[in-house]
């Protein structure tokens, strides 16, 4: 079986826009969440991680006369930075009828749908807050291959990266543009406030005091493509090739994970077989720093991946929902092309129940695969294994 190989990628997050933005605030380790600037965000705790306004791409407004929100736009810039990346500014050889999308997300561009219960619809019924997100960036770079949005939640952009996998082993995609987008969603916000899982801090994943998860925003796009179709055309890089997913449902509770961990345990080690095996050499975990999530993935670790350390990223972005997985995927890829796990933010005393390492300074990376957890509402679980390119 050929190589899935990352050539490109492309990220707008709180840390600013650009991959390399991203890569030195991993290594900065130092974020807070800030007021939504939204009057009608009446709740405890109105707070995101937000992408700086500077950095928040002006349009575009439409496509094909379908109106954008903020994901939509989050995703277009991801996936056009990706591209120029990938040395994808341009076609050139590839045949743009096999190149696909599968970008992912939980609310969409539901800033349209908010809007319209204030009065403020768009001026046409040609909208929608979910599936236009990958729509529009296939649309934006012209690919014309399959194009798909999964949206089951928090896993979802993990999702759709195992889906960029089999689209290209199946023959059916040469390059797939796959990942995720989330932005500020005043019900997302509302509903998780109800549900008292909002940290009034900041995100604390695995910390003995944590009380809930904050929100991020952004996106992260993954240019995939085999190992072979890569050399023949020549690309300038590759950062990391996927080596193994694995799917399961629990489906134990609408919100809640199953505390024994049997179908995330099951999604890690099918991850880990169809990547032929080996040592774990680093974790980035779902780690959503709720109470019962983090236990129940600490203890699955313990039995999985008793040695490798953890890259908790949600402590520095925030969770960013159905981009989650596309950010984990996207912090692998760089921590495996640069040799390093960057330093852990820190989030106060660790919880005795939960035993997993967390660096504090900088690590060099050790075992040949980095893990990416990623679970959702309903019980969607995923693992991605990563490995270093040949």
């Amino acid at each position: 079986m050929d190589d899935i190989t990352v050539t490109g990628v492309g990220a707008l997050s709180p840390l600013g826009t650009g991959a390399d933005a991203f890569w030195r605030g991993m290594h900065t380790a130092r974020t807070t969440p800030s007021r939504v600037p939204d009057s009608h965000a009446r709740m405890d705790h109105p707070r995101m991680y937000l992408v700086p306004e500077a950095d928040v791409p002006e349009g575009p407004a439409e496509w094909a006369g379908l109106p954008l929100g903020r994901g939509s736009r989050f995703a277009i810039e991801a996936a056009r930075q990706a591209a120029r990346d990938a040395g994808l500014s341009e076609w050139g050889s590839v045949d743009p009828r096999r190149v696909a999308v599968a970008i992912s997300s939980g609310m969409g561009d539901t800033e349209l749908h908010e809007g319209w219960w204030q009065g403020k619809a768009p001026g046409t019924d040609r909208w929608a807050p979910v599936f236009p997100v990958a729509s529009a960036v296939g649309g934006s770079l012209g690919a014309r291959g399959p194009n798909t949005c999964v949206s089951n939640a928090c896993s979802a952009s993990g999702y759709a990266l195992s889906v960029a996998a089999d689209l290209i082993r199946s023959g059916e995609a040469d390059v797939v543009f796959a990942g995720g987008a989330e932005a500020y969603s005043r019900v997302a916000l509302a509903c998780f406030n109800r549900l008292g899982a909002i940290d009034p801090e900041r995100c604390r994943p695995f910390a003995a005091d944590r009380r809930g998860t904050v929100f991020g925003e952004g996106a992260a796009v993954l240019v995939l493509e085999s190992g072979a179709h890569a050399r023949a055309r020549g690309a300038e890089r590759a950062y990391a090739r996927l080596a193994g997913t694995g799917w399961s449902c629990d489906a134990h509770h609408a919100t809640a994970p199953e505390p024994g961990g049997g179908q995330i345990e099951r999604a890690m080690r099918e991850a880990l077989r169809e990547a032929g095996g080996g040592e774990v050499g680093f974790v980035v975990p779902h780690g959503t720093g709720t109470e019962l999530n983090d236990v129940v993935e600490s203890r699955v670790l313990a039995a999985v991946a008793p040695r490798a350390p953890l890259y908790s990223l949600k402590a520095l972005i925030g969770h960013t929902g159905g981009a989650a997985g596309a950010f984990a995927a996207l912090s692998a890829a760089l921590m495996l092309r640069h040799g390093t796990l960057p330093p852990n933010v820190p989030v106060g005393d660790a919880d005795p129940g939960c035993p997993v390492p967390l660096p504090s300074g900088s690590t060099p990376l050790t075992g040949g695969y980095g893990m990416v957890n990623a679970y959702a509402f309903g019980g969607n679980n995923i693992s991605l294994v990563f490995a270093e390119a040949r």
